[in-house]
């Protein structure tokens, strides 16, 4: 399992779409991901505000490290989105993908996005459909 990670590890490293929101890995175990991302002004919206697909982008990023740790593929069936705060300019957001559910063909995960004083600014639930395919990377 060991080398199934750290082969996620890097290959999440050189994720070109992560590496344009400088998202980074924090910590990552079979079934669970933690991620990080510096807000910048160029994810900002027309309101000045951070663009609600850049914190689905964090999310994704989780949630695709989460149900992958596993050594075969895993894609999306579905996402559920809850915007619940504001997003401070330049803020520091963990996002944390969590299993809670797995079986041979579905994964069920949480994901929850912090701020820097620990409050609550999203959540999802996501389900993943696990391929019999073995990640390409390994």
């Amino acid at each position: 399992m060991d080398e199934c990670l750290e082969a996620l590890r890097r290959q999440f490293q050189a994720e070109p779409y992560a590496m344009t929101f400088g998202i980074e890995l924090v910590d990552l175990v079979p079934g669970r991901a933690l991620v990080k991302m510096e807000t910048k002004e160029s994810m900002n919206n027309v309101f000045g505000m951070t663009h609600g697909a850049a914190l689905y982008s964090l999310m994704d990023a989780a949630f695709e490290l989460s149900v992958n740790s596993h050594g075969t593929v895993a894609v999306a069936l579905s996402v559920n989105v809850h915007y619940l705060s504001a997003v401070a300019p330049g803020e520091t957001l963990l996002a944390e993908g969590r299993e809670v559910n797995r079986s041979a063909r579905i994964s069920s995960c949480e994901i929850s996005v912090t701020g820097k004083d620990g409050r609550l600014i999203a959540s999802c639930q996501a389900l993943a459909y696990r391929k019999k395919d073995a990640l390409p990377f390994l």
